[in-house]
């Protein structure tokens, strides 16, 4: 039986590979892949070239632990089905028609979650780190600048809090329109943005210097910037002037392979995934997913990613 690989043969290159099925050893077990997520964050960085290479990109996900070098394989939202007992499985994994993983590294499904909606884990567990970390409190006023599919999840979980207002901003109507359904009270193009001030707490998800300086112009005295975009090698001239430096504003990273150290004594990977899978399984998933691929076809899900992002939210891999 041959397996199908999605290999990024050189920054701009997608190449499909063809090889053994792997056998699992003791204690692993083998799964084949219904569909996979690409990312339109890191993944698009390794796309591009945007990361040095010798980078780890995940020393968290074991599928993920080696040093960047081209070509290779990634991706870390994989959904498929035991090969053993049929059972729907979620796992960090690259984009692969087939994988070997440890039992311990795969989340079952839960009855509630389709294997669709199950390829935006990954976005849903970084929505959920990120409103851990921002500690959003009653009464607040909260922006998040950037919504693409973890800026969505991220406006839906924080309009459940009571707070005094949520606002997004988007160069993208569409997501502006999508925000808004999601219960942002307002979503302005970036443009409008310098109406936007005194917030008590900023989330940076554009993954752009212009939208974190958005963020930080837009957060009062002594407010809370959360950026969780990462930028791999791209350079990130920010405005730390005078309303910075007199705001006395916070700069706070987010990132999901780590569990703040505040919350790590009681919060698990598990627990977090958990909560995470709840949100999706009340969200309007099928709105997030504008694009399905087969495997085959890769190099132009990637190329849509890169040069169109007006066009699309979520784009999924299939496999057959």
């Amino acid at each position: 039986m041959t397996r199908r690989s999605v290999v990024f043969a050189a920054p701009g290159r997608i190449e499909l590979e063809n090889d053994a099925v792997p056998s699992p050893g003791d204690g692993e077990v083998l799964v084949r892949a219904l569909v996979s997520g690409i990312s339109a964050g890191t993944e698009l960085h390794v796309y591009r070239g945007d990361i040095s290479e010798g980078v780890l990109l995940d020393e968290s996900l074991p599928a993920l632990q080696e040093p960047l070098r081209y070509p290779t394989t990634y991706g870390y939202a994989s959904v498929g089905e035991r090969v053993d007992d049929g059972r729907r499985v979620f796992a960090f994994q690259p984009h692969l028609s087939h994988y070997v993983a440890r039992d311990d590294e795969l989340f079952e499904l839960p009855a509630e979650l389709s294997f669709e909606a199950a390829a935006l884990w990954p976005s849903a567990e970084t929505a959920v780190n990120l409103v851990l970390d921002a500690r959003p409190l009653v009464g607040e006023r909260v922006l998040v600048v950037g919504q693409g599919v973890v800026g969505l999840m991220t406006t839906a979980l924080f309009a459940r809090f009571p707070l005094a207002e949520l606002a997004t901003v988007d160069p993208i109507e569409s997501r502006r329109v999508a925000s808004e359904r999601r219960g942002a009270g307002r979503s302005v193009h970036p443009d409008e943005a310098s109406e936007l001030e005194n917030f008590d707490l900023t989330v940076e998800l554009s993954g752009t210097s212009a939208g974190l300086d958005v963020a930080i112009a837009a957060t009062g005295f002594e407010g809370r910037v959360v950026v969780g975009s990462w930028y791999g090698d791209t350079p990130v001239p920010v405005d730390l002037g005078t309303h910075f430096h007199r705001g006395r504003l916070r700069l706070i990273s987010s990132q999901v392979s780590h569990i703040g150290s505040a919350l790590r004594s009681r919060w698990t990977k598990k627990r977090r995934m958990q909560v995470a899978a709840a949100s999706l399984s009340n969200a309007s998933v099928e709105e997030l997913i504008t694009h399905r691929f087969p495997v085959e076809r890769a190099a132009e899900a990637y190329a849509l990613l890169d040069e169109h992002p007006e066009r699309c939210l979520q784009v999924l891999l299939t496999y057959t």
